[in-house]
């Protein structure tokens, strides 16, 4: 589809007319054939003048019969029973979505003797639950959960599917959502919904500098992976529910890859669940200098963490990091020292509850996220702080 070329009207004089026609020289004619070239914009001038010899045909859209799906769904991800806060991160963010158009709100749980954790869904707002329990499941292989996540979705028919964009999800989401051929707008930091259930997908963009409104209108399910801290965590409902138990048969499982040995890392610091989180970013010149500043946190009984530019420097491992190519934090308490604010950065802090600002440059973008702010000299402010905190200890 698109502009369409008529041999049998091709004369040469029309021929070289077009060719010298065309401003992007994406026409060429050689006396007997004229072709269209990759450098052609579009711009409709050899359809004006082409005396029909060079048409433009649209591109025929499928159309979908969206009143064929319905409800907003959670894959639910847990370890050994054990749910993972994104899941009701998302039924909380699901409800929202659902109520727009009056949908349900669905939870997927796959594994092995989890039908009655799953029955905590119930609680965080999933209006069902759907449970694919099989000895099977019990450890996450990729072709048997996909297999199963096809199989709810080819007999369930959701509209749109919320997953977490963890290391299971990334994993899990793409390949999905090939199979069943929708798009998938990974790593989502706000979600809306439209009146004709179309989910509206929004992410940064470009480096983080401009923010990509997402839509798959034409296609169902529509398919997301969202970050952890996102979202806020709805409380807690007494609710009770019985699960729908699927069936999981021999071909579901069927796996080229197969599980040797687990063996379970030791568990380290993940900021992403810190109540106090003290940041430092390039305004902290030198290593020696992080003593002081780790004092500090432990006075508050902080994590610590940092921006990436003090990763690349070999101060932090990357697990440390705040920002679009780190980690979301959505802590009570976060100090800034010496951030510029770039928006790489801010959107991965500014979930947080209270965020404290220490930077000598006056303009600096980290003030126009912060709920207070001390402009100046880190290396004077701190002090002072830590003065104060002794006191009031």
């Amino acid at each position: 589809m698109g502009l369409i070329v008529h041999k049998d009207k091709i004369t040469p004089i029309l021929g070289e007319k077009l060719q010298k026609l065309c401003p992007f020289g994406a026409i060429s004619y050689d006396g007997k054939e004229l072709s269209i070239g990759m450098g052609c914009k579009s711009c409709k001038l050899c359809v004006k003048n082409g005396e029909g010899a060079i048409t433009f045909e649209e591109e025929k859209v499928n159309t979908i019969d969206k009143s064929q799906w319905n409800g907003v769904v959670v894959f639910c991800e847990h370890f050994k029973g054990k749910i993972h806060n994104i899941t009701f991160e998302l039924l909380g963010k699901a409800k929202e979505l659902a109520d727009v158009n009056g949908h349900k709100v669905m939870a997927l749980m796959i594994g092995s003797g989890i039908t009655a954790q799953s029955k905590e869904l119930f609680c965080y707002g999933a209006d069902e639950v759907y449970v694919y329990d099989d000895p099977g499941l019990e450890n996450f292989l990729i072709e048997p959960y996909a297999n199963v996540f096809e199989d709810f979705i080819r007999k369930i028919k959701p509209s749109s599917i919320l997953v977490g964009a963890t290391n299971i999800g990334r994993s899990l989401a793409p390949r999905v959502a090939a199979r069943i051929e929708t798009g998938l707008t990974a790593d989502c930091t706000a979600l809306e919904m439209t009146k004709d259930t179309d989910l509206v997908q929004i992410r940064p963009a470009f480096g983080g500098n401009i923010m990509a409104r997402i839509m798959t209108p034409n296609h169902r399910p529509q398919f997301c992976t969202v970050r952890y801290k996102i979202f806020s965590k709805p409380e807690r409902k007494e609710i009770s529910g019985n699960p729908k138990v699927m069936e999981v048969t021999k071909p579901m499982l069927t796996s080229h890859a197969e599980i040797l040995n687990i063996e379970e890392k030791p568990v380290d610091v993940d900021i992403s669940e810190a109540d106090i989180i003290v940041q430092v970013g390039r305004g902290v010149k030198s290593k020696a200098d992080l003593d002081r500043i780790q004092e500090f946190a432990a006075s508050l009984g902080a994590t610590m963490a940092c921006t990436r530019p003090l990763v690349e420097n070999g101060w932090f491992d990357a697990k440390h990091q705040i920002g679009l190519s780190g980690r979301t934090v959505k802590p009570k308490l976060l100090v800034s020292i010496g951030v510029s604010g770039a928006v790489q950065t801010v959107a991965g802090m500014k979930g947080s509850d209270c965020i404290i600002a220490i930077n000598n440059d006056p303009n600096a973008p980290i003030f126009g996220v912060s709920t207070y702010g001390f402009v100046g000299d880190w290396y004077e402010i701190l002090p002072m702080l830590m003065k104060k905190i002794k006191k009031e200890a």
